[in-house]
């Protein structure tokens, strides 16, 4: 799929590089339960991510940059075992951020959820200091609905309706 500046699609072998360097960097780490990963960890979670795709047929895209063809992220839906319902999630690296990467991919994915997956709701799972997130989510129609413990500690749940 692609938005104006974006290409979003399945993650691919060369993304290692960029992916590891995304889930080792601390401080866009900070507000994930999984904490840093190693490059090894990096290879397993886009397996992980593309095989999301197979079981349920939908997940999370890798982001990429179409001006350059850099993967700066990823974006989409997300349901693994024991999670509470859809979720909407974006991880951009840190030099890509405050340029509305995050908005433009994630609000791609909404319609995408919405149009080909037929979905009413979907959800973001935030945690409570990440001002960042919450301001993506406001932009793109969240509203807080609930705060939950998930994981370990509180967690905001920002839900978003399909248009009539």
């Amino acid at each position: 799929m692609e938005t104006e500046r974006l290409l979003l699609r399945q993650f691919r072998e060369q993304d290692l590089d960029a992916y590891a360097a995304l889930l080792a960097d601390a401080e866009l780490m900070r507000y994930f339960n999984d904490g840093l990963a190693t490059r090894e960890q990096a290879w397993r979670h886009m397996a992980m991510h593309d095989g999301h795709w197979m079981l349920l047929g939908y997940g999370r895209w890798a982001v990429e940059l179409k001006a350059t063809g850099r993967m700066i992220g990823r974006v989409g839906m997300w349901c693994p075992e024991g999670w509470p319902e859809i979720e909407l999630g974006w991880l951009l690296a840190r030099d890509h951020w405050g340029y509305g990467y995050a908005t433009e991919a994630a609000r791609e994915g909404l319609r995408h959820t919405f149009g080909a997956l037929a979905l009413s709701h979907a959800i973001s799972l935030i945690h409570p200091d990440n001002a960042r997130s919450i301001r993506v989510a406001e932009r793109l129609g969240g509203t807080l609905e609930q705060t939950i413990f998930f994981h370990g500690h509180d967690t905001l749940v920002y839900g978003y309706n399909a248009p009539p």
